[in-house]
């Protein structure tokens, strides 16, 4: 019998203590639970939760024993506190006694009676004085409670102000719900609607895209034969927004440059009904791998890919219909299914805007006259999206904004640009300007 529990604690300390990923660690565990029979739901759970509020854990449990004494508890004894503490603050259905009970006897089982009882003093301490307060400062108070840096709360007080930062907050600490977009190119929204509704699955039609659905029944969803048929993918609607304000067109000539994993350039390809032509570049072969298999799952024989870096690939030819620029970033639109990004600190801001800017130039230069350039993030940070393109523009006089609003919902659109708030829009954050290049003299 697989101790689920442990095997967070075991999964936890890997993301923090070497700033990885959680989804293949999680898969890898995943294929040992199903082949011994058991739920692999409570592991998601605690480990995407507890990564996700790690510092609110981490301040609450700093309340039941000496502050500089926690302080300089190792992460693991932590990670341990901090499973029980989710449990109890988080989770309604597990009983107390669960919750606690399997934290000290990890602790006892990894290092001993004396620190399983120092864990048990403090979850006891807990329990008996839940009230927690927090710091007047408004930036820590957010930061501490709804479990983020204080740099990026500090700069998305600045953009939208208490309120909307709160919601902001609570919006990416809410578990995600299942977002699939139909194969076109397979089927259509209404068969694929009443297909599922013929196994008692319920997909909800989004206001976002005629594409996009929502499902509270992700494990059902995922498990369907549907999806390993082709006839959808799993895709947010804000990612979709970014191809259909592309508008990429049937027998076109098209490039996807940083293309893995490759949900935006299918997409372009079902868009095309499978014609024309789409060249998909990325220089990690793994994920051109990952995007091989859903080409082939989703029957497509429009994209040809390569697994090369995006600034060496060529030659650099002005010989494309459109290009989509989906470039490297910070990823502050999608804390709520990568909430690891938040505590990453192995970014460095000044490399990754030069890397974007260095994209944009690259890009241009596949472009055709009279020809279309998106360029896309997943993040809210306005030095990588509004910045990036307004001097892009100051220095390519031959490249002019196209109004977003002209094929999305204007709903979505800021000043010209696509602009996803995940506080207003309850998708990810996402930022697309479409760039046209100066037809020939």
């Amino acid at each position: 019998m697989i101790n689920i529990r442990y095997e967070a604690f075991k999964i936890i300390y890997k993301i923090l203590k070497k700033n990885i990923f959680s989804d293949k660690l999680l898969d890898d565990m995943q294929k040992q639970i199903k082949e011994a029979g058991e739920d692999s739901a409570l592991l998601y759970t605690l480990v995407k939760g507890v990564v996700k509020m790690k510092k609110n854990l981490d301040y609450i449990a700093s309340q039941y024993t000496y502050s500089q004494k926690f302080e300089n508890t190792s992460l693991k004894i932590k990670i341990v506190i901090y499973l029980a503490i989710y449990q109890l603050e988080y989770l309604n259905g597990i009983p107390q006694h669960a919750a606690v009970n399997e934290s000290v006897n990890i602790a006892k089982k990894v290092f001993g009676l004396k620190v399983a009882n120092f864990v048990n003093a403090i979850l006891r301490s807990y329990i008996r004085n839940p009230e927690i307060t927090y710091p007047e400062n408004i930036v820590d108070k957010i930061a501490m409670e709804y479990s983020f840096p204080e740099n990026i709360i500090e700069v998305w007080l600045s953009y939208w102000g208490e309120e909307n930062t709160i919601a902001l907050c609570k919006y990416y600490n809410e578990t995600p719900k299942l977002s699939l977009r139909v194969n076109t190119f397979a089927t259509d929204p209404d068969l694929l609607v009443d297909y599922f509704s013929r196994r008692n699955i319920k997909i909800e039609k989004s206001n976002v895209s005629e594409n996009i659905f929502f499902s509270n029944q992700a494990k059902d969803v995922l498990s369907d034969v549907a999806l390993s048929e082709g006839y959808f993918s799993i895709q947010d609607g804000a990612a979709a927004l970014v191809v259909e304000l592309l508008d990429p067109q049937i027998k076109e000539n098209n490039l996807d440059l940083f293309a893995a994993p490759g949900g935006k350039g299918t997409y372009m390809a079902e868009l095309m009904i499978n014609t024309g032509r789409i060249t998909a570049v990325d220089k990690f072969p793994n994920k051109i791998k990952k995007m091989k298999r859903a080409v082939e799952r989703l029957q497509l024989s429009n994209v040809k890919l390569y697994a090369e870096d995006a600034f060496t690939f060529g030659p650099q030819v002005a010989d494309y219909d459109r290009v989509l620029l989906d470039v490297p970033c910070s990823g502050w639109g999608v804390f709520q299914k990568k909430s690891e990004l938040r505590w990453q600190e192995n970014q460095d801001m000044g490399q990754l805007l030069k890397l974007q800017r260095k994209a944009l130039v690259t890009g241009a230069k596949f472009v055709k006259p009279g020809g279309i350039m998106v360029y896309s993030t997943c993040t809210l940070n306005r030095a990588e999206n509004e910045e990036q393109v307004e001097k892009f523009l100051a220095q390519n006089k031959d490249f002019c904004l196209i109004d977003a609003k002209t094929k999305v919902k204007s709903y979505y659109t800021e000043d010209g640009y696509l602009k996803i708030l995940p506080f207003r829009d309850k998708l990810d954050g996402a930022f697309a300007a479409k760039l046209k290049k100066a037809e020939l003299k």
